[in-house]
């Protein structure tokens, strides 16, 4: 008997809310279910670590335009982090620089943690996707070489103690564009003198983006193909967060084509015209709307 045909690849526009796994790049994940939709054009909208699993929103076709717009959205996350040990990567997957006693209870880690809300600094870690003269630093990570880098500023919004149980402390983060969770748990390891690295992480919200909405791989595979387009959210849902502003017939057409129109606002917003999106615009504040990335028709 033959295998199934699979579909050649074909226009697909829509989000899908991915419930990452751990285990597997954010790369991999996307490409899996690219191949599950038979998608001829897919992105995501900002990577997830390997041992991190979640919320990883995947975009394809027309919603790749608006991928980036999520890039500098807060996060939130669900971490646990293992005090007495530091590791070369700062979570589970690098080896182990020290061990030390643990001295701390649930009291200690609770009045800790107010020192790393609000606006903080973090020293971006060795093992991660930033660039030095071109190379990852990761690459060089790899090789041994340790490089100086610059401390960069981070918003923590909202850090909780979800529980302490023996050695492993449960938190909930809400936090900036650019915060690395493994040094956030390195640094409370530090701060209460027995190190820590990251053992668990969980993404539980992009933006306006929820997990409770999410879709596993496993649930794509089992979903019929005629009815796998109904797994996918609109396009402007990566644009939720911005005001919506509707056009007539005659506005819509000269915006389409890539002309400012009369509209009194500042800043960005969706734009409609007869319940379609046309794209992403941007008010001047003096009386024009001028289009900045539009859907295809």
């Amino acid at each position: 008997m033959n295998p199934p045909a699979r579909r050649r690849w074909r226009r697909v526009d829509g989000v899908l809310l991915l419930d990452k796994p751990s285990g597997i790049s954010s790369n991999d994940a996307l490409q899996k279910a690219r191949r599950l939709f038979s998608a001829e054009k897919a992105g995501h909208t900002g990577t997830l670590d390997p041992l991190a699993s979640g919320l990883l929103p995947l975009c394809f076709g027309e919603a790749t335009k608006f991928s980036a717009d999520l890039l500098d959205a807060d996060k939130t996350y669900e971490a646990t982090l293992r005090l007495g040990a530091t590791t070369t990567t700062a979570d589970a997957e690098g080896e182990v620089l020290e061990w030390r006693p643990v001295n701390v209870g649930e009291a200690e880690v609770a009045a800790a943690l107010p020192r790393f809300t609000g606006a903080i600094e973090q020293v971006p870690p060795m093992y991660s996707a930033l660039k030095r003269d071109g190379r990852p630093l990761y690459e060089l990570a790899r090789q041994g070489v340790e490089v100086e880098r610059a401390a960069r500023a981070v918003f923590i919004h909202e850090l909780t103690l979800l529980g302490v149980s023996g050695e492993d402390v449960s938190i909930r983060v809400t936090c900036s564009k650019g915060t690395y969770v493994r040094t956030l748990a390195e640094d409370i390891g530090a701060a209460l003198g027995c190190g820590a690295h990251l053992v668990a992480l969980r993404r539980t919200r992009v933006g306006p983006l929820d997990l409770a909405g999410a879709r596993t791989l496993a649930d794509i595979e089992a979903c019929a193909e005629e009815a796998q387009d109904g797994l996918l959210l609109p396009v402007d849902t990566l644009l939720a967060g911005l005001p919506p502003v509707v056009l007539d017939a005659a506005a819509a057409l000269r915006f389409g084509n890539g002309n400012p129109v009369a509209a009194d606002l500042a800043g960005p917003c969706r734009v409609y015209a007869d319940g379609r999106l046309l794209g992403l615009g941007r008010g001047d504040g003096a009386g024009l709307l001028h289009p900045k990335r539009l859907v295809a028709r």
